[in-house]
């Protein structure tokens, strides 16, 4: 009787476009995931009804524009002979300025996702399609979710990661029992709020998650989880991080120094005050 009240305002609240309101019904996304996903697991439909119509309501906005478009989004992906925030390229010297490298240059790989169709239903065909989108645009939003969002997006990975297999077990995790599909994709989309739960305040948390991620990973043999898992892992600082739960929220990484640049064959005054010299 409460349940289908709250998802309907929460509809409302996302329906409006406000920004505030928006993030507002974001945050309760990772539970909402949890809740349908248990219900379907349990294969109880008809008591995940108003949830389903609220995830299949955020997702038919979110794959549109104001004028009612699909959207197609694109992601660049950095080439790493350029420096960042990230990395600092390996010096390899000043390239020779050829024909080739002139056309080369400022290109960058651009990965398109969409456009998505809309979806009226749920099924088990497209529900990891749906709710891999619905955690791309969590993500999205993550720097503004509360603490309290961060908990539960770390808690509910890590429950069905691991219900109906043996480290259930371990984790004394009840309610329930049966094991619950999960495409690789969406375990990606956990591993990205997991990585930005390290560094914002949820360290111990975040690190039961992820090593749940990577025990289902290795069931399921699925490549690309296991490979940002691991990379995550081994990019992990050996004592767990103290950071405040405070202030600003960001990723957290160490700067190289920059070293200098400057090729053997740079042309500099001193150099040219030179080249005169030995020809006189």
């Amino acid at each position: 009787q409460l349940l289908e009240p709250v998802c309907h305002q929460l509809f409302e609240f996302y329906r409006s476009g406000e920004e505030q309101l928006l993030r507002f019904t974001l945050q309760f996304l990772p539970e909402l995931m949890w809740c349908y996903l248990a219900v379907s697991a349990s294969r109880d439909l008809q008591s995940s009804g108003c949830i389903e119509a609220l995830l299949l309501g955020v997702y038919n906005l979110e794959i549109v524009d104001k004028e009612g478009h699909s959207k197609v989004l694109s992601f660049t992906i950095p080439s790493l002979s350029k420096p960042s925030v990230y990395h600092e390229p390996s010096s390899i010297g000043s390239m020779a300025l050829t024909e080739g490298a002139l056309s080369q240059h400022g290109l960058s790989r651009v990965v398109y996702s969409g456009p998505h169709p809309q979806r009226e239903m749920l099924t088990a065909q497209n529900r990891f399609e749906v709710l891999t989108f619905l955690l791309l645009c969590y993500n999205a939003a993550l720097s503004y979710m509360p603490a309290v969002s961060l908990q539960s997006l770390c808690q509910i990975c890590s429950r069905i990661c691991v219900c109906g297999y043996p480290r259930q077990q371990v984790r004394k995790y009840k309610g329930v029992n049966s094991r619950i599909p999960v495409s690789s994709e969406f375990m990606v989309q956990m591993l990205t709020g997991i990585y930005y739960a390290f560094y914002n305040g949820e360290w111990d948390l975040a690190r039961k998650a992820m090593d749940d991620i990577l025990y289902r990973a290795q069931l399921e043999l699925y490549p690309e989880p296991l490979l940002v898992a691991n990379a995550i892992k081994a990019s992990l600082p050996q004592g767990a991080m103290k950071s405040s739960k405070e202030g600003t929220r960001c990723i957290q990484v160490e700067i190289t120094p920059t070293s200098s640049r400057i090729s053997r064959n740079a042309v500099t005054s001193m150099s040219i005050r030179g080249h005169r010299w030995k020809r006189h």
